[in-house]
C-alpha cells in the first residue's frame, strides 16, 4: 500500500489503534523514526513513522462513492470511507469496477424497487450512485453488445448478505430479460423458489451466522439470442458432509433435521421422531433452536416450496423418511462381540433404532446390521468376511449416514434443475456465484482447507482481473506500464493442489494406505514442505500445520483429514440401498458397472472438489467477471454498528486490500488535469497563465522534482507516496501563507491593543477626577438634606398620628355599615336565588317531559318510516334483479298508478258530489227554516194583533158594564202546539245538520288522507319509473358495450385473418343480392298497387306507402321511385348507380380530409365539413356504413409519419370532430339497440365517462341538427340523434386517436428534451470555480465563454418548448390540451432532474445548484412569456427540483433545524429525499459545512419509523404517462369557444360536386 513518506510536523495522519484499528490525529513532533501524534480523542501516542499513513483532510465528510478517487489509497483510508458511507446508509461503494456491499441488517426496499431498476437501466457504469443494479446492468449490456458470457462473483463470510445480493441480482436480470417460464412462473422466480429447499438441506447455524450456507452455489442464467432468459441451472460445490455426524458447540446440524423434529404430530408419528435432544447427531451441541426462527413453520414452508419446485408428495415422503433414518442411524451404538475384533448392538434401544432405520429405508434388518458390522473382501480365491470392532462399526455407520445425505442433497439439486429447465441452445449466460468466503476459526479442519483453497483460486482470478483492468486503463491513457509488477499467489495453489507433491495429493496417498494415520500424514507434510515459505509447523504441534494465505496465516488441525477425505461407497452399503423396496432409496446410489467399479477403487473428496473447482474456473475463464464483495459490519448482526477490526479482516479475506496492493504497485493515485490543478495549482501559480492543463501539470510536477510519474491523455498518474509529497509541499506553502497572515494580524492586533490601552488610561484619569468632585458635592447635598428631612419628619409624625386616629374611626363606621349592607344583600341574593332555582326546576321538569315525549314520538316515527323504507327497498331490490322483473314491476306500477289515479279521480268526483248534495240539502233546510220562521213570525204578529185588539176593546168598553172574564184558550193552544211542533222540527233539523256536518268532516278527512296517499303513491310511482328508466338505460349501455366488444373482437380477428375477411365479403355480396331480389319483388308489388289505386274512382288523396329499410329510417322519396311504372332492370341500374355515386362521394370526402388542412376562424375546416356531411347523409343513424372506417384509417395512416406539424393538425381536427360527434349522439334506451361502451380505465382520456350516460348530455345541453331541414347555426341548438352501433364505434375510435396523438406529441417532446436534460443536470467542469492565483484575463474570458456555452443546453430546451408551442398554437389545438401537454412535460423534467440529483453525488454540490438555478430561471421566464392560458401551472410541476436546488444553494445549512427544513424550506420533499440530498451535499465553492449531525440523526430516526409503516417508501419520483384530462374538461373548452358551423366555407374540391351543395346553402343565405 505504499511507504508513507513526507510526514512532517502538523500533518494529519492515521495510526494504528488497539481499539479502533486505525485512529486519526496530528503529528506534533518527530524524533528520528518516532512520531508523536495527538489523536482526535485527546490521547498522545508515539508511533513508528513507517506505520503512519497520511490523511486527506479535504475528503468529503460523506466519503467518496469510488475509492479509487481517494487521494491516499491505503487501508485506513478505505476503512474510514466505508465507515462514513455506512453511517449515512450508503451501503454500496465502488473500488474501480468492484462493488463493496456492507450489510445494513435492515430492510431497505426503496433501494430495490422497480423505480430504482428503471433508473439504472442502460445507465453507464459509475454515472449513478454505486448499486448492485449497476453491476448487473453492466453485465447484461456487455452480454448483449459483446455476445459473450458474463459472471458475477459474490463473496463474503457468513452473514454478509451474499444470498440477498444474489436474489436482487437475479431480480434485475429477470427485469431486463425476463420471460415467462412454465406455469406462468419466470425462471428467476423458479430459482428463488428453490432457495428454501436448498437452505433447508444445505444451511445450518454456525458461530458467525444463523443461516450459513455449507455449500457453494453457481447459478447459470441462460439467455437466447434476443437477450431473453431461456433457462437456468444450479451447480453446487462441496457440501459439508462431516456436519451430518459431527457438530461442535454452539453450532447446529442442517436445518432439515430440526424441522422434521418440529413437524406436525402425524408426521412425528409417521417418521418416528421427536425431541432433537434424543438423537446423537443433534445432541453433540447444546444449541437446538435459533432466535426468531420457528422450525415448525419452516417445515411447512419447506414442504410448500417442494411442491412448487415439482417434488411430488411421494418423493417428499421418501426424502423425509431418509432424513429420519439418518437421525435414527446415529443412535445405533455398538459394543464388543463374542468373537475377536467383532461388534454387536449395544442394547435394545440400539436394536429399536436399527429396526426403525430398516423400516424407514424399506430394507432388510439383518442386511443393515451386517453392512454396519462386517466387511466382505473380494479376493481371487473368493470372498472373505471381515468383522469390524465397535470403533470401525461406528465409522461405518457414520459413513453410511454421510453418503446417504450427500446423495440425497445431490438428488434434490438435480430435481430442481429439471424443474427449472435448461436451454441447451442458449447463446450466452450470466453466472452468479454465491460461495463461501475465507474462513479462519480456532479449529480449522479439512472443510476450511477446501474453502480457503477455493478462495485462493478465486483470488488469483480476481488479481488477474484487477491487474487486467489496471492495464486497460494504462493502455487507454497511453502511458508506459511495462515495469509494473504483479503480485501472484500461485505458490500457495501449488502447495495445495500440485500433483504430485501437493497437500491434496499427499492426503489421497495417505488415504489409500490402511495403516496411515493423521500423525503419519502430518509428519509426511512436515518433511515434504520443510523449506516452503508458505508452510510452517507450529511449536509443540504433532498434527497441526500453518499455511500463509493471501488473507493471513491459518492453522489447520489434521486430526480428521483422512476420514473426511474418503469418498468411496462401501459395497455393502450400496448393495443394502439397492435392495430397498423403496425406488427412491434404491436410486440414490445407482449401481456402477463392474469395469468402473474395478477401475475406481478409491475416490477422495479433495480430488473431486479439485475437479469441480477446476470446472468452475474454466467456466469463469470463459466469461467476463464482475465482482461484488459483501461485508458484515458487526458480529452481533444489528444495524448501525461498524466494527473496524471485523471489517478489515473481511476486506483482507475478500481480496479488496489485495486489489489495493496491486493498484499501489502501479499508480495508485489518478487525477484528472482539472482536479490536479484545483488541488496543486498553488504550487506553481505562474505556470497557469497562458498554458493548457496538461502542460501546467507537467510543469508543476517537474518543479516539485518528482520522478516516475506518468501523464496520460486526461489524467495524471502518481506513484505511491508522491501524492503525500505533493500534499506536504502544498501544506508547507499553505503554512507559510498562514504564518504571513498571522504575522500581519498579530501586528495589527498588538497596535490596536496599545491604542485602546492608552485611550483607556486617559479616560480613567478623567473619570477619577470627576468622581472626586462628585463625591464632595454629594457630601454637601447630604448635610442640607438632613436638616430638611428632620423638619419634615417631625411634621410627618404628628400628621401621621392624627391621620391614624381618623382612619380608625372611619374604618369602624365603614365596617359596621358594610356588615349591615352585606347582610341585607345576602338576604336578597338568597331570595333571588331561591326564585331562580324554583323557576329553573319547574322549567327543567316541563322541558324534560316535553323532550321525552318528543324523543319517543321521533323514535316511533323513525321506526315506522324505516320499516316502510325497508319494505320499499326490498321491493326495489326484487324489481331490479332482472329485466323481466323490472318490466313486470313497471307494468304493475303502471297499473297501480292507473288504479290510484282512477281512485283519485273517483274520490274527487265523490267529493264533488258530496259537496253538491250537501249544498242542496243545506239550501233545502235553509229554505224550510226560512218558511218556518216566516210562519212563526206571522203567528206572532197575529197574536200581537189579537192582544192589541183586545186591549182596544177593553179600553173602548163602557165603565158601567161589569167585566165578565171570558177565557178563549183554543187559539192559544193551537198556537202553542204549532210552536212546539216547530221547535221540535227545528231541533231535529239542527241534529240532522250536526250529523251531516260530522259526516261531511269525516268524509273530508278521509278524502284528504286518500289524496295524500294518492300523491305519495304517485310520487313513488314516478321515482320507480325513474329508477326503471335508469336501470333500463344501464342495461342498454351494458348490452351495447358487449356488442361493441364483440364487434371489436370480430374486427380484430378480421384484421388478423384474411380468409375470414374474404368470407365476410362473400356473405355481404350474398346479402346484397338477396336485397336486390327483395327490391325487385317489392317494385312489382308497388307497380300493381299503383295500377289498382289509379283504377279506383275516388276523390280522396291516397297516402303513399312507407318502406322500412334496414337502417331503421322510413322514407317516402325513395319509395316513390318504385311507384312509377318502370321496368325492374332500370331500378337495379339506379341502385348500382347510387352505390357508385355514394362510393365516389366517400372518396371525395376522404380526399378532402387528407388534403385540405385549412382553418377558418380558429376551427379546422375538414372536421366541420366531415361532421356536416355525415349528418346530412344520416350516417350516424345507419346500421351499416363504411365511411367511419375509412375516416379512422385515414387519420391513423396520416399520423404514422410522426411529424410534429401533422400530429398537431390531426390533434386539433380529431378533438373538434370528437366534440361534434359527442354533442350529436345519444345512447339508445332500447336494450336491443347497440350502444357504446365507455372505457373505464383511469389512465385513458375518457376513463371516467362511464359514470354519466351520454357524457352528461342532459347537463351539457348539447345537440346537433337532424339533417332533415338543413344545418342550423349553433351546436347547442340542435336536437340529438339516436346513436347506432357504427356511430358509437366511430366515437370510440376517435377517442383512441385523440389519446394516441396526444401521447405521441407529449412523448416526442420528452424525447427531444431528454438528451439535453442529461447535460443540464451537472455543471461542466469548466464552470466549476478553481481557487488559484494569478489567473489571467484570457482564462477568465474562456471560463465565461464556457459558461455561456453550457447555458446553451437550457436554451435548447427552451427552443424545443417554443417550437412545440408555436406549432400547437398555429394548428389551433385547444388550450386545455396544450396546457396538459406542457404540464406533463414539465413534470417529466422535474422527475428526471430530481432523480438524477438523488443518484449522483457529484451533482449535489453548491456550484451545481447555482447552475441548475440559472437553468430553472430560463424555464420560468419561458413560462411567463408563454402566458397562463397556454402553459397553465407548468411551472408548479417543478416544485421538487426547485426546492432541492434552493436547498443546495442555501447558506448556513448547519444552523437550520429539522422543522425549518421540512416545514419552511422544503415542504414538498419527503424526509428520505431531504436526507439523501443532505448527506450527499458538498460545498465545492466555499467549503461550508452541510447539515448538522443532530438534523441528520433526527431524519434517520424518522426514516426508521416510516420504514415500519411504509416499507416501500421510495425517494424517487415516478413519471406520469396517463391522459390527464377528462371528456368534461374537453367539452367545456369547446363550449366556451361556442363552435358554430353555419359560417364554415367548404373547400373548392367540394364546391365542384353537386352532392355537397348542402354545405354552403346556409352560407349563401
Amino acid at each position: 500500500m505504499g511507504t508513507p513518506v513526507n510526514i512532517i510536523v502538523g500533518s494529519h495522519v492515521w495510526t494504528e489503534d488497539s481499539e479502533a484499528a486505525w485512529i486519526d490525529g496530528q503529528v506534533t513532533e518527530i524524533k528520528g523514526r518516532d512520531a508523536t501524534i495527538v489523536t482526535t480523542d485527546g490521547k498522545t501516542i508515539v508511533a513508528d513513522i513507517s506505520g503512519v499513513y497520511p490523511k486527506d483532510t479535504e475528503a468529503p465528510p460523506a466519503g467518496v462513492d469510488d475509492m479509487t478517487k481517494l487521494a491516499y489509497l491505503h487501508e485506513p483510508g478505505v476503512l474510514h470511507n466505508l465507515d462514513c458511507r455506512f453511517t449515512l446508509n450508503e451501503i454500496y461503494t465502488y473500488t474501480g469496477n468492484i462493488l463493496i456491499a456492507v450489510n445494513p441488517f435492515r430492510r431497505l426496499p426503496h433501494l430495490y424497487d422497480i423505480h430504482m431498476m428503471e433508473q439504472y437501466k442502460g445507465a453507464p457504469f459509475g454515472e449513478l450512485s454505486p448499486h448492485l443494479f449497476a453491476v448487473a446492468d453492466t453485465c447484461y449490456r456487455a452480454m448483449i453488445n459483446e455476445h459473450g458470457s458474463q459472471s458475477i462473483l459474490v463473496s463474503g463470510e457468513s452473514g454478509a448478505g451474499k444470498t440477498e445480493t444474489t436474489k436482487m441480482l437475479m431480480r434485475y436480470l429477470a427485469f431486463m430479460g425476463g420471460r415467462s417460464g412454465t406455469e406462468g412462473r419466470t425462471v428467476e422466480q423458479q430459482v428463488l423458489e428453490s432457495n428454501p429447499v436448498l437452505e433447508a438441506f444445505g444451511n445450518s447455524k454456525t458461530v458467525k451466522n444463523n443461516n450459513s450456507s455449507r455449500f457453494g452455489k453457481f447459478v447459470e442464467i441462460q439467455f437466447d439470442k434476443h437477450g431473453k432468459i431461456s433457462g437456468a441451472a444450479i451447480r453446487t460445490y462441496l457440501l459439508e458432509r462431516s456436519r451430518v455426524c459431527q457438530v461442535s458447540d454452539p453450532e447446529r446440524n442442517y436445518h432439515c433435521f430440526y424441522m422434521l423434529c418440529a413437524a406436525p404430530e402425524e408426521d412425528l408419528k409417521k417418521y418416528k421422531v421427536g425431541n432433537p435432544r434424543t438423537f446423537h447427531y443433534l445432541n453433540q451441541s447444546n444449541c437446538y433452536e435459533v432466535a426468531n426462527v420457528d422450525d415448525a413453520r419452516e417445515y411447512l414452508e419447506t414442504r410448500n416450496a417442494m411442491d412448487i419446485v415439482g417434488i411430488s408428495p411421494e418423493e417428499q415422503d421418501a426424502i423425509f423418511r431418509v432424513v429420519a433414518a439418518i437421525l435414527h442411524l446415529g443412535n445405533i451404538d455398538f459394543v464388543k462381540g463374542k468373537e475377536i475384533d467383532s461388534s454387536k448392538l449395544k442394547d435394545d434401544k440400539s436394536l429399536y433404532h436399527l429396526r426403525t432405520v430398516a423400516e424407514l429405508l424399506m430394507c432388510d434388518e439383518k442386511a443393515l446390521e451386517d453392512s454396519l458390522c462386517k466387511r466382505v473382501i473380494v479376493t481371487p480365491d473368493g470372498n472373505i468376511t471381515k468383522l469390524l470392532d465397535p470403533d470401525l462399526a461406528a465409522l461405518s455407520r457414520d459413513a453410511l449416514a454421510k453418503t446417504v445425505y450427500s446423495r440425497l442433497f445431490d438428488w434434490i439439486v438435480d430435481k430442481i434443475n429439471n424443474s427449472i429447465g435448461q436451454d441447451p441452445t442458449a447463446s450466452s449466460l450470466i453466472g452468479v456465484l454465491d460461495i463461501y468466503g475465507f474462513e479462519s476459526f480456532k479449529i480449522n479442519s479439512f472443510e476450511q482447507l477446501c474453502i480457503n483453497f477455493t478462495n485462493e483460486k478465486l483470488q488469483q482470478h480476481f488479481n488477474q482481473h484487477v491487474f487486467k483492468m489496471e492495464q486497460e486503463e494504462y493502455t487507454k491513457e497511453e502511458i508506459n506500464w511495462s515495469y509494473v509488477e504483479f503480485v501472484d499467489n500461485q505458490d500457495v495453489l501449488d502447495l495445495i493442489e500440485k500433483k504430485p507433491g501437493g497437500i491434496i495429493a499427499l492426503l489421497d496417498e495417505a488415504c489409500m494406505f490402511p495403516k496411515s494415520t493423521h500423525v503419519t500424514f502430518a509428519q509426511k507434510m512436515y518433511q515434504t514442505y520443510k523449506g516452503h515459505k508458505r508452510f510452517s509447523k507450529p511449536k509443540l504441534a504433532r498434527t497441526d500445520f500453518t499455511i500463509n494465505h493471501y488473507a493471513g496465516d491459518v492453522t489447520y488441525q489434521a486430526d480428521h483429514f483422512l476420514d473426511k477425505n474418503k469418498d468411496y461407497v462401501v459395497a455393502e452399503h450400496q448393495a443394502l440401498l439397492n435392495d430397498s423396496k423403496c425406488s427412491f432409496v434404491a436410486n440414490l446410489i445407482p449401481p456402477q458397472p463392474e469395469e468402473t467399479s474395478k477401475q475406481s477403487k478409491f475416490s477422495s473428496i479433495g480430488t473431486r472438489f479439485k475437479q469441480q473447482l477446476q470446472s468452475l474456473m474454466e467456466t469463469l475463464n470463459t466469461t467476463e467477471p464482475h465482482y461484488i464483495r459483501c461485508v458484515k459490519p458487526n458480529t452481533v448482526l444489528k444495524p448501525g454498528i461498524f466494527e473496524n477490526f471485523n471489517v478489515l479482516n473481511q476486506l483482507r479475506c475478500g481480496g479488496v486490500l489485495e486489489a489495493i496492493r496491486i493498484s499501489c504497485a502501479g499508480y495508485p493515485t489518478k487525477r484528472t488535469f482539472d482536479e490536479f490543478l484545483d488541488r496543486f495549482g498553488m504550487l506553481a501559480p505562474d505556470v497557469l497563465d497562458g498554458s493548457d492543463d496538461k502542460s501546467a501539470c507537467i510543469a508543476i510536477l517537474d518543479k516539485m522534482g518528482l520522478k516516475g510519474y506518468q501523464i496520460g491523455k486526461t489524467k495524471v498518474f502518481l506513484r505511491a507516496g508522491q501524492m503525500a509529497e505533493l500534499d506536504a509541499r502544498r501544506t508547507e506553502i499553505l503554512a507559510n501563507a498562514a504564518k504571513r497572515i498571522q504575522r500581519q494580524i498579530r501586528t495589527y492586533l498588538t497596535r490596536k491593543e496599545f491604542i485602546s490601552l492608552r485611550r483607556a488610561t486617559i479616560d480613567l484619569q478623567k473619570y477619577w477626577r470627576a468622581k472626586l468632585a462628585r463625591k464632595q458635592y454629594e457630601q454637601m447635598r447630604r448635610e442640607a438634606a438632613a436638616i430638611r428631612i428632620q423638619k419634615h419628619l417631625r411634621s410627618h409624625i404628628a400628621r401621621g398620628s392624627y391621620t391614624k386616629l381618623q382612619a380608625s374611626a372611619i374604618a369602624i363606621q365603614t365596617g359596621l355599615r358594610a356588615m349591615e349592607a352585606r347582610n341585607d344583600f345576602r338576604f336578597r341574593r338568597r331570595t333571588k336565588a331561591a326564585l331562580i332555582a324554583q323557576t329553573q326546576w319547574r322549567r327543567f321538569h316541563a322541558v324534560s317531559g316535553y323532550k321525552q315525549q318528543k324523543k319517543s314520538t321521533l323514535a316511533l316515527q323513525c321506526l315506522w318510516r324505516a320499516r316502510v323504507a325497508r319494505k320499499e327497498l326490498r321491493k326495489l331490490k326484487m324489481a331490479a334483479r332482472e329485466t323481466g322483473a323490472l318490466k313486470e314491476a313497471k307494468d304493475k306500477l303502471e297499473k297501480r298508478v292507473e288504479e290510484l289515479q282512477w281512485r283519485l279521480d273517483f274520490e274527487k268526483h265523490l267529493r264533488t258530489d258530496l259537496e253538491e248534495a250537501k249544498g242542496q240539502e243545506i239550501a233545502k233546510l235553509q229554505e224550510a227554516l226560512h218558511n218556518m220562521q216566516e210562519k212563526l213570525e206571522e203567528a206572532h204578529t197575529a197574536v200581537i194583533r189579537e192582544k192589541e185588539a183586545a186591549k182596544l176593546a177593553i179600553e173602548q168598553a163602557p165603565p158601567v158594564i161589569k167585566e165578565v172574564p171570558v177565557v178563549d184558550n183554543t187559539k192559544l193552544e193551537i198556537l202553542k202546539n204549532q210552536n212546539e211542533e216547530l221547535e221540535v222540527e227545528l231541533s231535529e233539523l239542527k241534529k240532522k245538520m250536526e250529523e251531516f256536518e260530522e259526516k261531511y268532516s269525516q268524509v273530508e278527512k278521509e278524502s284528504e288522507t286518500r289524496l295524500k296517499e294518492a300523491e305519495e303513491a304517485q310520487l313513488k310511482s314516478v321515482q320507480l319509473q325513474e329508477t326503471m328508466e335508469r336501470l333500463e338505460s344501464n342495461l342498454s349501455n351494458i348490452e351495447s358495450e358487449n356488442q361493441v366488444l364483440r364487434q371489436q373482437a370480430l374486427v380484430a380477428s378480421t384484421n388478423e385473418d384474411h380468409l375470414e375477411e374474404i368470407n365476410n365479403l362473400k356473405s355481404k355480396i350474398a346479402e346484397l343480392e338477396s336485397e336486390n331480389k327483395v327490391l325487385r319483388n317489392k317494385a312489382v308489388v308497388v307497380v300493381e298497387q299503383k295500377t289498382i289505386v289509379e283504377q279506383k274512382p275516388t276523390s280522396e288523396s291516397i297516402e303513399p306507402p312507407i318502406k322500412s329499410y334496414e337502417n331503421g329510417h322510413k322514407t317516402e322519396e325513395r319509395l316513390q321511385r318504385y311507384m312509377e311504372p318502370v321496368p325492374v332492370i332500370s331500378n337495379l341500374t339506379k341502385q348500382r348507380s347510387l352505390t357508385d355515386r355514394q362510393q365516389e362521394n366517400h372518396d371525395v370526402l376522404v380526399k378532402c380530409l387528407m388534403e385540405d388542412k385549412l382553418f377558418d376562424k380558429n376551427k379546422p375546416v375538414t372536421a366541420c365539413i366531415v361532421y356536416k356531411t355525415l349528418l346530412q347523409w344520416r350516417s350516424f343513424e345507419a346500421e351499416k356504413t363504411n365511411i367511419f372506417d375509412r375516416i379512422i384509417h385515414t387519420i391513423r395512416s396520416s399520423i404514422e409519419s410522426q411529424n410534429i406539424d401533422d400530429l398537431a393538425y390531426w390533434l386539433s381536427t380529431t378533438s373538434t370532430l370528437l366534440f361534434l360527434v359527442q354533442s350529436t349522439l345519444k345512447a339508445s334506451n332500447n336494450p336491443n339497440t347497440s350502444s357504446f361502451r365507455n372505457r373505464n380505465s383511469p389512465t385513458t382520456l375518457f376513463g371516467r365517462m362511464a359514470r354519466s350516460q351520454g357524457f352528461h348530455s342532459s347537463s351539457m345541453g348539447l345537440g346537433v341538427s337532424n339533417g332533415y331541414s338543413g344545418m342550423l347555426g349553433k351546436i347547442n341548438e340542435q336536437p340529438k340523434v339516436e346513436a347506432k352501433y357504427p356511430a358509437l364505434l366511430f366515437k370510440q375510435h376517435l377517442t383512441a386517436c385523440v389519446e394516441k396523438i396526444y401521447g405521441m406529441i407529449r412523448d416526442r417532446l420528452k424525447k427531444e428534451i431528454s438528451q439535453f436534460l442529461n447535460l443540464c443536470i451537472q455543471a461542466p467542469r469548466s464552470v466549476r470555480p478553481r481557487s488559484i492565483r494569478g489567473s489571467s484575463k484570457n482564462i477568465h474570458s474562456n471560463l465565461v465563454a464556457k459558461q455561456q456555452a453550457s447555458s446553451l443546453h437550457w436554451q435548447n430546451i427552451v427552443d424545443k418548448l417554443d417550437h412545440t408551442l408555436g406549432i400547437l398554437s398555429s394548428n389551433h389545438v385547444p388550450a386545455m390540451i396544450t396546457r396538459k401537454i406542457f404540464s406533463q412535460v414539465f413534470s417529466f423534467i422535474n422527475v428526471q432532474l430530481f432523480n438524477s440529483l438523488l443518484l449522483r453525488r457529484e451533482c449535489c454540490s453548491f456550484s451545481n445548484g447555482e447552475y441548475l438555478k440559472a437553468g430553472l430561471l430560463e424555464l420560468e421566464h419561458w413560462c411567463l412569456k408563454a402566458t397562463q392560458e397556454l402553459v397553465g401551472s407548468s411551472w408548479d410541476e417543478l416544485q421538487h427540483i426547485r426546492q432541492a436546488v434552493w436547498f443546495l444553494v442555501l447558506h448556513q445549512k448547519a444552523q437550520k433545524s429539522l422543522e425549518e427544513i421540512t416545514n419552511d424550506l422544503c415542504p414538498i420533499l419527503s424526509i428520505p429525499q431531504i436526507y439523501r440530498i443532505g448527506t450527499m451535499f458538498w460545498d465545492n465553492k466555499y467549503g461550508a459545512q452541510g447539515l448538522s449531525s443532530d438534523v441528520i440523526g433526527g431524519m434517520r430516526v424518522l426514516m426508521a419509523e416510516d420504514s415500519i409503516n411504509m416499507p416501500n417508501n421510495s425517494f424517487l419520483l415516478d413519471v406520469d404517462s396517463s391522459i390527464p384530462f377528462t371528456m368534461e374538461e374537453m367539452l367545456r373548452t369547446f363550449d366556451d369557444v361556442q363552435v358554430s358551423l353555419s359560417d364554415v366555407d367548404p373547400p373548392p374540391i367540394l364546391r365542384q360536386k353537386s352532392d355537397f351543395h348542402f354545405l354552403f346553402q346556409h352560407t349563401t343565405d
